[in-house]
């Protein structure tokens, strides 16, 4: 490992770290995920031209924690959908909210789905989400704008 990577990890691998925790809830995913962001920012043969690499590690982070998350509740639908069933009252809100939201992403950018994650999860600003997702603040703007133009139609009809 060079210098420049290990600096790189002891500098951000904290900040990796509780952004994986936050989003996975769980020590030890979040410690693998942490290594994997890592191991993908060595892998990436563009790493040299990154002006800020804790926009990239902190995108990164998101998106691989994010992707972790959706393949976990995927690989327990199947296993643990009969008792949601059989135990939730609001089983149908939650399969009518996710219905909502498969449609108002569908069509969608991967990034968008990030952009509104920063904004609605964890109330991050415009322009800290224009820095994270590699944007311009115009472009965050117009693509929140549009994500609630959408769902105003969805609500509509």
């Amino acid at each position: 490992m060079s210098s420049d990577v290990g600096s790189i990890y002891l500098r951000y691998g904290p900040m990796v770290f509780r952004r994986c925790l936050a989003i996975l809830r769980q020590r030890e995913e979040a410690h693998d995920a942490t290594q994997d962001v890592f191991v993908k920012y060595l892998a990436d043969p563009g790493r040299a031209r990154v002006l800020y690499p804790s926009a990239y590690l902190y995108r990164c982070a998101t998106n691989h924690s994010l992707n972790l998350l959706k393949r976990r509740s995927f690989a327990s639908a199947e296993g643990d959908l009969a008792e949601r069933i059989a135990t939730s009252e609001d089983f149908d809100d939650a399969v009518a909210a996710r219905t909502v939201l498969d449609a108002l992403f569908r069509r969608e950018p991967a990034s968008t789905r990030l952009i509104a994650y920063l904004r609605y999860v964890d109330d991050m600003d415009l322009k800290e989400i224009a820095l994270v997702a590699g944007l311009s603040v115009s472009g965050v703007r117009r693509r929140l704008a549009r994500l609630k133009e959408k769902a105003r139609g969805l609500q509509e009809a």
